[in-house]
């Protein structure tokens, strides 16, 4: 077959792609898929794993500090919550033919991102109230559109994440009413959180949708449904009431209703802090990551250990079949 024709067949695939595409059809592993698509998917499923799984550092250094059992039993729980979504997410990547050693050697060596505001700290148990609140509830507004990706197995997975972090942002919001209705102390110290916390969740949506990399493909191919923009203005609508009804002021003299747009207008975010830190400068990447090559070196044995078994197993059920 010349070359001519081979790029024959593969425009015709892609058209007979992007006609499934534009028909809300769900693509699935073993459908054929451009390259690019297949790159996109594997690129931005990594990096959302990537964010569950270093997100669990924070609020796992705050476990054993938790004011009350009640609130030590939820947080547990949730930090689970947050290991199986990156396992969930993994298993969706692989499904492309990325394994999931080669995600974590990417992870590690810097060549792969996840959310930026994992690289801040959570120095106060307030900051736990907002980053169930904020960063649970930004990507709440995010993943609810990737229920309708176009990649099916990716989708699917995000039916039961979203259900999962709708309870984790609503647990943040229970502690930062509850310390907006303390003391004094405590209202300021949800107020410190809110300040600091806000304008780095804005930051999460990504760039604006002009100097985006990836958002005009993306949402060619339905593995976004909404733009960065749009998804930003969503979560800056709705959590500003949520502030009021607590009684927290948000850290934004820019912040005003706009009747005519019928959205709130805020004011612009530090980009120089979100280049800073997603290219590795930010206040906490080094020890997150370092915690997580050191953990994932720690559990090697146990990586052995089922790999070890695995192939026993099989060789046991071969003996037995022949």
């Amino acid at each position: 077959m010349t070359t001519e024709h081979t790029e024959q067949n593969v425009a015709g695939l892609e058209e007979r792609f992007q006609t499934r595409i534009d028909a809300e059809e769900k693509i699935e592993p073993k459908d054929w898929m451009p390259e690019k698509y297949r790159q996109n998917l594997i690129r931005q499923i990594s990096q959302h794993a990537h964010s569950e799984v270093i997100g669990m550092q924070p609020e796992g250094n705050w476990i054993t500090r938790a004011p009350s059992l009640h609130r030590k039993c939820i947080l547990l729980a949730k930090v689970q919550d947050e290991g199986g979504h990156g396992l969930y997410l993994y298993s969706a990547a692989e499904t492309l033919g990325a394994s999931r050693e080669e995600m974590i050697d990417a992870l590690h060596a810097g060549r792969a991102k996840y959310a930026s505001i994992f690289n801040y700290p959570a120095l106060t148990w307030a900051d736990i109230g907002a980053i169930g609140w904020l960063v649970d509830g930004a990507a709440i507004v995010n993943q609810v559109s990737l229920q309708r990706t176009s990649y099916g197995p990716y989708a699917r997975g995000m039916v039961r994440i979203c259900k999962e972090e709708s309870f984790h942002q609503r647990q943040g919001y229970h502690i930062m009413m509850t310390l907006a209705r303390g003391t004094e102390e405590q209202k300021a110290m949800a107020q410190d959180s809110l300040n600091r916390f806000w304008w780095p969740s804005l930051m999460m949506f990504g760039p604006h949708d002009a100097e985006s990399a990836h958002s005009a493909q993306s949402m060619k191919w339905k593995i976004k449904r909404q733009s960065n923009d749009e998804l930003r203005q969503k979560f800056v609508d709705q959590t500003v009431k949520q502030a009021e009804v607590i009684g927290l002021t948000m850290p934004d003299p820019e912040l005003k209703w706009n009747e005519e747009r019928g959205h709130y207008d805020f004011g612009e975010i530090d980009w120089e802090e979100f280049n800073r830190v997603i290219s590795g400068d930010g206040p906490c990447n080094r020890q997150r990551l370092a915690h997580h090559v050191r953990a994932h070196e720690e559990g090697q044995w146990v990586r052995d250990a089922i790999t070890a078994y695995e192939a026993k197993k099989r060789q046991r059920n071969d003996r037995q079949a022949a």
